[in-house]
């Protein structure tokens, strides 16, 4: 992706809760704005891990490996689809709000030095229910690092 000439925001995923970041930015990508997130893999989910995994698990049996429907276990791909169930990714507005979209795992060289921002609505700082990183949900499930 070439990200030279055109503005964008940085996001900084770590601790932040990933249905409300993904409301959040599928809200500002429907206004036309280009969004990167960075530390895909920090993002927090709520709930017992266990019957996370459990649920995951399940729903990864669902389909065909070359027909699909595809699952994916890479924690940037989850935050990226996780955006675009919160699209019209059917309609040309949700298909170019998607095209707007990039996620990372971990913090590319290219993005170090520059301003990056965090979402206040969706911080977990003050959670008093279990949590888990997605990092830690996309391990259990299959994700090897090596992907």
């Amino acid at each position: 992706m070439q990200t030279t000439g055109k503005s964008f925001t940085i996001i900084n995923a770590d601790g932040l809760i990933l249905g409300r970041m993904a409301s959040v930015i599928a809200k500002r990508l429907l206004n036309d704005e280009r969004i990167i997130i960075v530390n895909a893999e920090k993002t927090v989910l709520t709930g017992k891990r266990k019957s996370k995994v459990m649920e995951a698990k399940k729903f990864l049996e669902v389909g065909h490996p070359r027909m699909g429907p595809f699952h994916y276990r890479r924690p940037d791909r989850i935050v990226r689809r996780t955006v675009r169930g919160m699209l019209p990714y059917k309609q040309p507005k949700g298909k170019q709000a998607y095209r707007r979209l990039r996620a990372y795992i971990g913090v590319p060289d290219e993005f170090k030095d520059q301003k990056m921002e965090t979402l206040k609505d969706a911080q977990a700082r003050k959670l008093t229910c279990p949590y888990f990183t997605l990092g830690e949900f996309a391990k259990e499930i299959g994700w090897n690092l090596g992907e």
